[in-house]
């Protein structure tokens, strides 16, 4: 089973990396797709390029057994739809290996808004992580049919299932550390250090660029 998660990372944080450790663990996936987009389809811009996005990925997710980076929305061109994604990856991986797409209750909210987004279910089993307690209210009917809280049938299944899962919810932003970063305060315990000391390295985020050396102490 490959557990993906798709976003700008901008900066990745352990907002990002802890529910994708805990889903990873309780559907038993071999490994979980850090996949950095290149062009968000349903936001602005991301604020660094995407060799800094990615070089931040690349460092938050070393070391830890099953995770790793997919350039593939990278390397492509225009927006990164998610569809186009899994349909690259299981042209890759066959028809019978377990996909999951794994989001927030935020962006499954609007997931009905997503390109070919009744596509998805034919490539993928859609994971959504939650927070404690807080689970969807009166689900669709679409939702209700292919919902499911067995793991073990993303597990023995391909695709097609919407499966809930309660997570640790950290309450980090990416946009709340860009912030911190452009006042000259310091997010660690927000992110890795290894991200910090490249935001710090790189210079990113910052108002005055040139005054990163005094940054982060």
């Amino acid at each position: 089973m490959i557990l993906i998660l798709g976003g700008t990372f901008d900066p990745v944080h352990f907002g990002h990396l802890r529910p994708a450790l805990e889903i990873m663990e309780c559907l038993g996936a071999d490994e979980v797709r850090f996949m950095p987009c290149r062009i968000p389809p349903h936001r602005g811009a991301p604020a660094v390029s995407a060799a800094h996005r990615l070089a931040m990925v690349e460092r938050a997710v070393q070391g830890q057994p099953g995770f790793m980076v997919d350039r593939r929305e990278l390397e492509r061109e225009g927006p990164s739809y998610s569809v186009d994604t899994l349909e690259s990856l299981r042209a890759e991986v066959g028809d019978q290996r377990p996909l999951c797409l794994m989001m927030g209750m935020d962006a499954f909210g609007g997931f009905r808004s997503w390109h070919r987004w009744q596509d998805i279910l034919g490539l993928a089993h859609v994971v959504v992580a939650h927070r404690p307690g807080s689970p969807l209210r009166d689900p669709e009917d679409w939702i209700s049919e292919a919902a499911t809280e067995d793991p073990a049938i993303l597990r023995d299944t391909p695709a097609g299932a919407v499966f809930f899962r309660s997570v640790t919810q950290l309450d980090i932003s990416a946009t709340a550390i860009r912030a911190m970063l452009r006042r000259g305060e310091s997010p660690r315990y927000l992110l890795p250090d290894s991200v910090l000391e490249y935001i710090r390295l790189q210079g990113l985020y910052a108002d005055h660029p040139g005054d990163r050396s005094a940054r982060f102490a």
